[in-house]
């Protein structure tokens, strides 16, 4: 009886699996043919969900015999919903395409499928803003404000969470996943120079705030940030701009393989950029960039993806540099004008980029990527003017030549435990950075070298290793924690000291946790924290001849947020957040030195809102605050000059079907510290910016317009002690770059 019994039982289960069968699919984008990655998949009424993996594939196991519905969503695209039949032993197979629409917030909600990385700037973000070059999409990342000071040829100055961030010292830049900083550079530690991308081909910025991502490693202690180039275009085009102040911009692009390569899921495609401008300072700027890409995107074989990227860039300017607030009151110069006019530079930027995803039948998804980048850098600039050199003058020479190289390779695992689901990923990176003569010298109009005070050659090597897990363990609670190792070694050739006396190294090594947990209460409400160790390191040139400095000092942070949807048209984020450092760095850029300037910490509140007023008017609102103190200076000497302490951006978006979008934008940062003790104050401003574009069929027509009200604004402020030519002795006060006047253009595009 016992045997009959165990038989029966043993029958029924292999029966009711025997009902079981599975359902897979593949989401394409209509226009471009291609896969799409992070579409939300939801079976109604099972509370069972899935994102589409970089293949654009999504599967579910063991679904009984039974019609669903299932939903396919993702931002920017119309919500399709299909009525599937799951049979016995089968697997259903379908694919589905998504059509590009306005976005809705109605029909956005607060996911629980991969909290960990969901905040991203759109394509259409970056169309509905007044944009002049990719630096200036930076902006969109709340609380990110940027400066230039260079009239646009060298990297904009970042300030994000507290931060002077410098060109880039504690904020990772990437595009592609290609490194942009550059570690130990001619002007600075992490400069990163974004003008090698091409804005109308960035499909998406991914970024988040803090050291919390085990996959991001140096650098990436007030956040970070990735631009994704387009694999594909939809159709070949032609843009034209001009405006003020001589502003002419070219900017084209050729599908190369049309509609019959996307029907194999495959595109190709070259672009090409050429921009010129006298810009708005009294002294012309006779600025030049050129840029091109190639790109391709496709199968090699049913499982795995290759994308190949190739770019070049150059750019050469003249520019004014920063002049000193008493040369514009006696009238020594105007607001626009310039005290050393044989300032400006040249930068060139050739990459290339090698990506393979492939996903296994166990639907595990292995990651290869190798890179490669020749860079070249030459800058002249004057801090301040006389002050060491009264008869030739301060300006100085900064020079690089640079190959830069590396791999990134991850493999992740997706299996069941249980009713929970884990993630489960590997990684290992490698970048070395191999850069001849970068130098330091002073000279006078550009050509005469007068003293040279740093010439040498550094070779950087970091290499890593991380595990990341992410667990779900139901539909509202979900953890991710890793863990990463990163190995640096610095190798630095001083060309100015004794060939028997002039080579040094150093090494260093650290440990990065990191731990973030989300808590989704229902398609409305999430709240999250976030904690994480991260670093920055220090300038080959610093650290190797100076025994016992700090090489990767470390940071400690933490966010406790909330995402919330009260309303069907109101989406609002809110955090507030705190991080502790163990070594600031100052940047001197006439020595050619990183000074270490003790430990500090900050804490603030971020509060970013989206509300959509209309079926076509949206309104956004970005606040965010931060209390930046030295920890090792006493109480009213503490201050962390120039870093932000309140900045709030905003403004109203209109989409509508007759084929007109446009923006209107505000921009504010208030004053600052320009010093320890606060007794200069760098100021602030409020700007206004517009934006407006009017498609129909294949043409479209833009008007862009900074500093609509044409206020008078500070762009980049400085704290520095110079001479002007005829004083007795230097002034310690705010030298400046104006902010742009009143600046229209427009533009003209052609697809076909």
């Amino acid at each position: 009886m016992k045997h009959f019994i165990l038989f029966m039982l043993i029958l029924s289960y292999s029966s009711a699996f025997a009902h079981l069968g599975d359902l897979s699919g593949v989401v394409y984008d209509e226009n471009t043919k291609l896969p799409l990655q992070g579409v939300s998949v939801q079976i109604t009424g099972l509370n069972r969900g899935v994102l589409t993996n970089e293949l654009g594939q999504f599967r579910f196991k063991n679904l009984v015999t039974a019609p669903y519905k299932v939903e396919f969503s993702h931002l920017g695209f119309k919500t399709q919903v299909l009525t599937v039949t799951i049979q016995d032993d089968q697997n259903t197979f379908v694919k589905v395409s998504l059509t590009t629409q306005a976005v809705e917030l109605m029909e956005v909600t607060v996911p629980s499928q991969r909290p960990h990385d969901q905040q991203l700037i759109s394509n259409l973000d970056i169309k509905l803003r007044p944009i002049t070059n990719s630096q200036e999409i930076l902006r969109i990342v709340p609380g990110l404000f940027i400066g230039q000071h260079a009239g646009g040829g060298k990297a904009e100055q970042i300030f994000l969470r507290g931060f002077d961030l410098d060109h880039g010292t504690d904020i990772r830049i990437t595009v592609d996943d290609i490194p942009v900083n550059m570690v130990s550079h001619a002007h600075g530690q992490g400069y990163a120079d974004l003008h090698f991308v091409i804005p109308e081909l960035t499909q998406g910025v991914d970024f988040r705030k803090g050291s919390y991502n085990t996959d991001k490693g140096n650098l990436a202690t007030a956040g970070w940030v990735n631009f994704r180039t387009r694999n594909a275009l939809e159709h070949s085009f032609l843009k034209v701009e001009g405006g003020q102040f001589d502003t002419y911009r070219l900017v084209g692009g050729v599908d190369l393989l049309g509609k019959k390569g996307k029907e194999k899921n495959q595109s190709a495609y070259i672009a090409s950029e050429y921009s010129y401008s006298n810009s708005y300072f009294d002294n012309p700027q006779n600025f030049k960039r050129f840029n091109v890409i190639g790109k391709y995107h496709g199968h090699i074989s049913p499982s795995t993806n290759l994308t190949f990227t190739s770019s070049t860039f150059w750019s050469k300017w003249n520019h004014s540099g920063q002049i000193p607030d008493r040369s514009v009151a006696d009238g020594t110069t105007g607001f626009f004008g310039s005290i050393d006019p044989t300032e400006g530079g040249e930068t060139s930027r050739t990459n290339v980029n090698v990506q393979l995803v492939t996903v296994t039948p166990q639907n595990h998804i292995i990651k290869n990527q190798v890179f490669y980048s020749n860079y070249n850098f030459e800058l002249y600039s004057n801090f301040t003017f006389f002050k060491e050199d009264s008869i030739n003058g301060d300006q100085i020479r900064q020079k690089e030549a640079r190959n830069l190289f590396g791999y990134n390779g991850s493999y992740s695992i997706n299996h069941a435990v249980g009713k929970s689901d884990w993630t489960t990923t590997f990684g290992v990176q490698y970048r070395q950075d191999i850069t001849t003569g970068t130098e330091l010298s002073r000279t006078k109009d550009r050509s005469i070298v007068i003293t040279p005070l740093k010439l040498g050659n550094i070779n950087e090597i970091n290499a890593a290793f991380y595990v990341d897990e992410s667990i779900k363990f139901s539909e509202k609670f979900t953890l991710n924690a890793g863990v990463r190792f990163d190995y640096f070694h610095n190798r630095y050739e001083d060309l100015l000291l004794n060939t028997n006396q002039n080579i040094g190294t150093a090494q260093a090594s650290i440990i990065s946790p990191k731990l973030n947990l989300y808590y989704t209460l229902n398609p409305k409400l999430q709240l999250y924290l976030n904690t994480g160790k991260g670093f920055h390191s220090n300038d080959t040139r610093v650290v190797v001849p100076q025994d016992g400095l700090q090489i990767l000092p470390a940071t400690y942070g933490s966010d406790l947020g909330i995402i919330y949807k009260p309303f069907p048209k109101l989406l609002v984020n809110a955090a507030t957040w705190y991080l502790w450092s163990e070594q600031e760095f100052v940047y001197v850029g006439d020595e050619g030195v990183v000074e270490p300037n003790g430990r500090s910490r900050r804490y603030g509140l971020d509060l970013s809102v989206r509300y959509q007023l209309t079926k076509s008017l949206y309104a956004d609102i970005d606040l965010n605050t931060a209390t930046p103190r030295a920890v090792d200076a006493e109480t009213g000497k503490n201050f962390l000059p120039l870093a932000p302490v309140f900045t709030t951006v905003g403004g109203l978006s209109w989409q509508n079907a007759m084929g007109f979008s446009g923006s209107l934008r505000y921009r504010y940062i208030s004053d600052r510290p320009a010093n320890e003790d606060n007794s200069i104050v760098a100021k602030g401003y409020f700007v206004n910016d517009l934006q407006m574009n009017y498609t129909k069929n294949h043409y479209s027509l833009g008007l862009s317009i900074q500093n609509l009200f044409n206020v008078r604004w500070k762009e980049t402020q400085f704290n520095t002690e110079s001479r002007l030519k005829g004083e007795a002795e230097p002034v310690e006060e705010i030298h400046f770059t104006p902010g742009t006047p009143f600046f229209a253009r427009l533009s003209l595009a052609i697809s076909f």
